[in-house]
């Protein structure tokens, strides 16, 4: 074998080998642009339900959350049985933000009391959870919502939490990693310019440090300006993606009498569901910047995979 030249056997030495990014331990390149396109609230309501699997059999969206202790959830646990290639994952839910329709607790009531409005369902809104309710309500809840899909047979491929409320506050952020760690599951997590600007820059580390993975960044700052504008802002942010792995979410809903009861937002969430399922401009974009589209599937079978790796002797 050849002697290298010292200088470069010095650099060799000192200079350590960078660590493979989670593109590349999936078998993708470090330049790859991967995307996880992800739909939030199923299981709301039978609309929601309809769109999400439109979009996931012919549109754009590759993963959905489900929400747990919403009336529509069986609905979408049959499909998700009967169909187990989709990627599905649960949408922590403890909090109820519609007017006249409402849901509560998977737990039992008088283990989380202060999940409860004074109707008893779940606070409209997340402050009020903070302020009314603890962690460790959360953390029994949570818990609760996940091991009733397992139960139900559902294959949890990941954890998000719907409205954000176990990803703000360190406690909660505890509570999330908690089960993260419990059910070893990947999650959605904020960037690390996010958790910076909110002076909180050990989190992403801390998740890591447990053997939890998470895509590289998540687009979450979403400022329509009614459903028309819905189509251009998503063309303006996919133009720029970046490479690494990317989680967005969309809320699909298709214009029924039921979504238009239900909440004032079905305008924007029907036009999120014609932009991801039906519009071939979208479709095009990301197929000439070479977007490669992903579930967290992989990443769910990657993490188990090196954490088993890691328990054997």
């Amino acid at each position: 074998m050849p002697r290298l030249p010292s200088l470069f056997l010095a650099l060799f030495l000192i200079v350590p080998v960078q660590a493979q990014t989670l593109a590349e331990r999936l078998g993708f390149l470090a330049a790859d642009k991967l995307l996880i396109i992800n739909g939030d609230d199923v299981g709301m309501c039978h609309t929601g339900n309809q769109a999400a699997i439109a979009s996931l059999e012919r549109g754009l969206m590759t993963s959905a959350t489900l929400m747990v202790p919403c009336p529509w959830f069986p609905e979408i646990v049959a499909y998700a049985k009967a169909n187990p290639v989709r990627d599905f994952g649960i949408h922590l839910v403890q909090t109820s933000e519609w007017k006249t329709y409402r849901w509560g607790p998977v737990a039992p009531w008088d283990q989380v009391p202060g999940l409860l409005d004074p109707e008893g369902y779940f606070w409209s809104e997340t402050p009020q959870v903070y302020a009314k309710g603890t962690p460790q309500e959360a953390l029994i809840e949570a818990r609760a919502q996940i091991r009733k899909a397992l139960a139900a047979g559902l294959d949890i491929t990941h954890l998000d939490s719907h409205m954000g409320v176990l990803q703000y506050l360190p406690a909660y952020l505890d509570v999330y990693r908690q089960l993260a760690v419990e059910f070893d599951l990947p999650v959605r997590m904020a960037s690390q310019a996010a958790f910076e600007a909110g002076g909180q820059p050990s989190w992403r580390a801390r998740f890591a440090a447990d053997g939890i993975l998470f895509p590289d960044d998540f687009v979450h700052d979403l400022k329509y300006e009614g459903p028309a504008s819905v189509k251009s802002l998503w063309m303006r942010r996919l133009t720029d993606l970046k490479p690494g792995i990317t989680e967005i979410y969309i809320h699909a809903g298709q214009p029924t009498e039921e979504l238009k009861a239900i909440t004032g937002s079905w305008a924007v969430r029907s036009a999120e569901f014609e932009t991801f399922t039906n519009d071939p401009d979208l479709r095009a974009l990301l197929e000439r910047q070479g977007v490669k589209r992903i579930g967290y599937r992989p990443i769910r079978d990657l993490q188990r995979s090196l954490r088993n790796s890691r328990a054997k002797p």
